[in-house]
């Protein structure tokens, strides 16, 4: 009787798991697709805003007809990192210096310094290829908030000099000029001739506390230059996230990752079927498939919640959807069910999921969960221009 019992417990828990397998499963159709290039890894660093935005940028390149581009994300890095310092001293040490950063940083940085190829600047001068720079940026840090204490009653004019030494250190000097393809170049005119014009791009928000259709100051940490976005009313946010993708263009991406119905392994991200009292922000460490996706993983279903603007400004106010992570919008696929998604390109290696690296996020996901985005500003529906005054 008990050996009859357990075997029929058994098969029914087979059959539970595997029901469970297949409705976990999902499968994707291409509704529409820009052509980029490929995905890159971040490794251990909190630079994904540097190698989104490259990602957007290399995507640009390859709309307006130049040839596919390896852009080096850690220059970007390495001249941000420097604009931080000045900030931060300048602020008495009361800004933010950190790794993390906006898409904006990117397009400021490509404004005054240019790019440069991934052959030219690696931006790594420790242990072999691997991105690391916790002990770079806490030294800085720490050297930065001794030298704002003026020690010596009068800060010494070589401050910044020593600041970028450490930072040459680690990552490397930067080049003043180079050759690509037999040719000499600065940064500055190597974007140029690139055709990247870093005046034809706008970010997008969306949130209440604010007046829509003006230019705000997002109150984000990693907003740490004060950037303005143009706040819009959530529709029309998701109009030209679609606009876009749908005329050639793809989406800068910034936004909460720390649902649990975000599963980058898995590849899709979707909204929980809970009450949106229920919803919290999970630890950093726990995104990708941690403590909280583990135990909810069979708790995921199609059912999300209906996204409007109120639940969009109690998230963010409530800290529940925070700006953690930006990626790269470059497609609009659905699944077997009609729902649908956002093809995203994270920075996370292209063999880390099944999927190459990429993920798709649900429409009400990116309807909540979106921060900001970026996109060239004839990605904008014309109505929408209109009110903007672009």
């Amino acid at each position: 009787m008990n050996k009859l019992l357990l075997t029929l417990l058994l098969v029914i828990g087979l059959h539970v798991t595997n029901a469970q397998e297949q409705q976990e499963e999902k499968k994707f159709t291409t509704v529409t697709e820009v052509k980029t290039t490929p995905v890159k890894n971040q490794q251990s660093t909190g630079t994904c805003w540097s190698f989104a935005t490259t990602s957007f940028i290399e995507t640009e390149l390859l709309r307006m007809g130049a040839p596919e581009m390896d852009l080096s994300e850690m220059y970007i890095v390495r001249e941000a990192y420097s604009k931080k310092a000045k900030r931060y001293f300048r602020l008495h040490g009361k800004g933010n210096f950190s790794e993390g950063g906006q898409a904006h940083d990117v397009v400021n940085v490509v404004k005054t310094h240019g790019f440069v190829p991934e052959s030219i600047y690696s931006g790594n001068q420790y242990e072999g290829d691997f991105h690391i720079h916790r002990e770079m940026v806490k030294s800085t840090k720490a050297m930065l908030d001794e030298i704002v204490k003026n020690p010596n009653k009068k800060i010494t004019p070589v401050w910044f000099a020593t600041v970028n030494g450490v930072l040459d250190t680690y990552m490397g000097k930067l080049p003043e000029s180079f050759e690509y393809d037999g040719k000499m170049y600065t940064p500055q005119e190597f974007a140029k001739e690139m055709g990247f014009n870093p005046s034809d791009y706008v970010e997008l928000t969306s949130y209440n506390h604010h007046p829509f259709y003006s230019k705000i100051n997002l109150e984000i940490p990693d907003n740490w230059s004060g950037d303005l976005y143009y706040n819009v009313p959530i529709s029309e946010l998701m109009e030209v996230m679609n606009h876009a993708i749908e005329n050639g263009y793809s989406v800068c991406w910034d936004g909460d990752v720390s649902e649990k119905g975000f599963s980058h392994r898995k590849g899709y991200a979707v909204l929980p079927a809970v009450k949106e009292t229920d919803m919290s922000n999970s630890e950093i460490a726990k995104w990708e498939d941690g403590v909280a996706n583990k135990t909810e993983k069979n708790k995921e279903n199609t059912n999300e919640p209906k996204v409007t603007q109120e639940l969009r400004q109690k998230t963010f106010d409530n800290f529940q959807t925070t700006d953690d992570h930006l990626m790269h919008l470059t497609g609009i696929v659905k699944d077997q069910n009609g729902t649908i998604y956002y093809k995203t390109k994270n920075s996370w290696a292209d063999d880390s999921n099944k999927f190459g690296g990429y993920l798709n996020m649900s429409e009400a996901y990116v309807k909540l969960k979106t921060v900001a985005i970026m996109v060239h500003k004839d990605a904008l529906p014309k109505c929408l221009k209109k009110k903007l005054n672009l």
